[in-house]
């Protein structure tokens, strides 16, 4: 008997059963296996090519456990939040022009950072970014942009802005301008030529950190590609958040919403994104993603695609979240 389909049958069988014990529960996916253990698909396909035309039980078996197994990994295994760079790489760059050398203590304190010239660039080493805060700033916009790196936000500063970065390659680029009262901030990460020192304990990994005004209403986004990403934005007003990436992971607290409501925009690749928003805030979810895994706790599902907390439409202000991706791991928590 020709057994030509058993294999592919077999793997969407796998498929569709992963995404219904995920969906009800009885299984956590962790949707970054993908990214660890992709050679898995490496492996089924060349054990079939090899045994394509051999249809005896022993190769029949074979490929039936091969596949089976590989599921199990990527199905049960548990890696954490390890995001690394197949490996986790970096690499140094060695810059043969002069240049000088402003880079800045860790030690130093952060409210009294120097400001820098727009559009100025550090690379290598440890540095700092930051501009003055003045009363007239009332609206704030974040822009970031970057692979590679490991963003967080927690803390605030008497400046409207601050970030303390590392860097190991590429370069990170800090601009502003205002108009009026609304300030718009970029800090962008850039790669540069050089050459590639392999760090699988990401020891040379970049990493940003960022301080923000607690004062101004702020509009945040990010565009990146591999990045870690954490941020508590508890203590900041909170007008649009807005985070695309690919293989990234988006951890992100919020605090209660803002007047005329806080708008959340999620579009994510192969990502996992995990929101947290108070007890008592009114939210709804909009998603738009097929092959997604989904975890909403406390909400209502009041249409396909669409979520909300209990006494949503009564509420004052509302948080209002849109996620969209490929094959995403969206959480939303009610803390």
């Amino acid at each position: 008997m020709k057994n030509d389909r058993l294999i592919p049958g077999l793997i969407l069988v796998l498929i569709g059963a992963a995404f219904l014990l995920d969906n009800f529960g009885y299984i956590d996916f962790h949707w970054s296996n993908i990214i660890h253990l992709w050679p898995i698909f490496l492996i089924i396909g060349g054990v079939n090519l090899v045994f394509a035309h051999n249809r005896s039980p022993l190769a029949t078996i074979l490929k039936i456990g091969v596949v089976i197994l590989g599921f199990g990994l990527l199905l049960f295994g548990n890696f954490g939040d390890r995001w690394g760079w197949w490996p986790k790489y970096s690499y140094s760059w060695q810059d043969h022009r002069d240049h000088d050398n402003n880079d800045s203590d860790d030690d130093d304190d952060d409210d009294t950072a120097s400001t820098p010239a727009k559009g100025i660039v550090k690379v290598e080493g440890n540095s700092d970014f930051g501009m003055p805060y003045t009363a007239d700033a009332k609206i704030a916009q974040l822009n970031i942009s970057g692979s590679g790196t490991e963003y967080n936000l927690s803390d605030t500063t008497n400046q409207l802005f601050q970030a303390n970065t590392k860097e190991h390659f590429g370069k990170y680029e800090f601009s502003h301008s205002n108009n009026g009262s609304t300030y718009v901030l970029n800090f962008d990460m850039k790669n540069k030529d050089g050459h590639f020192n392999f760090d699988t304990h990401g020891d040379n990994s970049n990493a940003a950190t960022f301080k923000l005004n607690a004062n101004p209403l702020w509009d945040i986004h990010v565009e990146t590609g591999a990045t870690d990403l954490k941020f508590n934005l508890t203590k900041f007003k909170v007008r649009t958040l807005k985070l695309s990436g690919g293989a990234a992971a988006f951890h992100v607290e919020l605090g209660q919403p803002v007047e005329n409501n806080t708008n959340i925009v999620v579009s994510a690749g192969m990502a996992s994104v995990d929101i947290t928003i108070p007890q008592t805030a009114a939210c709804q979810i909009i998603t738009s993603s097929a092959l997604s895994s989904t975890n909403f706790d406390g909400f209502n599902k009041t249409s396909d695609g669409n979520y909300e907390t209990p006494g949503f439409e009564s509420a004052k202000n509302k948080i209002i979240i849109n996620m969209s991706g490929g094959m995403a791991d969206f959480k939303v928590h009610r803390n």
